[in-house]
């Protein structure tokens, strides 16, 4: 090319020098491609691991039975222990999983085709013969691959993957026993003496101001809590009291006009919120409003604490009160519905 054709067009000269793509390697046979005792002995090394795992799953399971949840074993080389049941569910689940890995990974380099494809960058929607080029392919890899030929391969990965959730099963008794209906009850019951949060003091009605809100529990609580050695109780039993004007009062979630729920304006309500159970203590006085502090889920106390804003989808329960003969606030009855966040069960 001459000079005065190289300054017409500038770019020629470059283009030039660009070398070509190296496009894809060709392709080098492995040994199981030319050897087919090769390839039956892979065949039979993946479906050992397949076999080993559906072995380690029933393992598992036989260690989770027989093995005592407080035995322990001691670590090589040093004089800690550690819970034998742990590592024998560790190991064996653990080896589980690992072996259908090892065993996926041996049957792709080994036996599936290593062919190295190119597709070049194409429209977002393929067009009908893409598809159904795509569908071949498909069909030719699933061929390729031996799935359907090599029966000890797919009848041995197919115990395996049969047998892996086995121990996802069995692990959910860890999850320990069913509430059965503590989910539905509480500590209140008829007569139940109301008494202030942490102190323990019994509560009068003229201890509340209008426009007050104290946190309160049933009298007994710190006995049932101290035997059971938790604070389940705790967290389904503790209450607020608030006082209002009774010509403020809107609604409420029971009673009559002549056997109302509240007493003198004093209203009781669980203090757990309805929508994820959180305790709720943030009193707006001049609105009535409750809210939690959590999410922003917002009760009107003084209309049946109906729920105003937020994610919560029902009221907060209302515990029915009265005095006893001393003076004390005391409860009519127990919840007449269960308290705190909404479970599926629930009717």
């Amino acid at each position: 090319m001459s000079e005065t054709e190289n300054k017409a067009n500038p770019g020629t000269e470059l283009a030039a020098e660009v070398p070509a793509p190296p496009g894809v390697p060709e392709h080098a046979p492995r040994r199981t491609d030319t050897d087919p005792r090769a390839a039956k002995r892979a065949e039979r090394q993946v479906a050992a691991c397949f076999l080993l795992s559906a072995l380690f799953t029933v393992l598992f399971v036989i260690a989770f039975i027989k093995i005592p949840a407080d035995a322990t074993v001691n670590i090589p080389f040093s004089t800690a222990t550690v819970g034998a049941s742990n590592v024998a569910l560790g190991l064996t689940f653990g080896l589980a999983i690992f072996l259908i890995g090892a065993g996926a990974i041996h049957w792709a380099k080994k036996l599936m085709p290593d062919q190295e494809v190119v597709q070049l960058r194409h429209p977002l929607r393929s067009t009908d013969e893409d598809r159904a080029e795509a569908v071949a392919t498909f069909e030719a890899g699933a061929e390729d691959s031996g799935f359907a030929q090599r029966k000890i391969i797919r009848r041995s990965l197919l115990l395996a993957m049969g047998l892996f959730p086995i121990p996802l099963i069995v692990m959910l008794r860890d999850l320990g026993p069913l509430p059965g209906d503590k989910l539905r009850t509480t500590l209140w019951h008829k007569g139940s003496r109301i008494v202030l949060d942490v102190t323990g003091a019994p509560v009068r009605p003229s201890d509340l101001p209008v426009g007050g809100l104290v946190s309160a529990m049933p009298a007994d609580l710190p006995e049932v809590q101290e035997a059971e050695g938790n604070l389940n109780e705790r967290a389904k039993s503790v209450i607020i009291l608030v006082r209002m004007s009774p010509e403020e009062i809107i609604s409420q979630q029971g009673g009559t006009p002549e056997d109302p729920w509240d007493y003198q304006g004093v209203l009781a309500f669980s203090k757990i919120c309805t929508h994820v159970g959180c305790p709720i203590a943030l009193y707006e006085q001049r609105t009535h409003h409750l809210l939690c502090p959590c999410h922003q889920s917002t009760f009107d106390l003084a209309d049946s604490a109906n729920v105003v804003f937020g994610p919560a989808a029902r009221a907060l329960p209302q515990l029915p009160i009265t005095v006893d003969e001393a003076g004390f606030l005391v409860a009519k009855d127990g919840f007449n519905q269960p308290v705190g966040p909404s479970f599926w069960e629930r009717g």
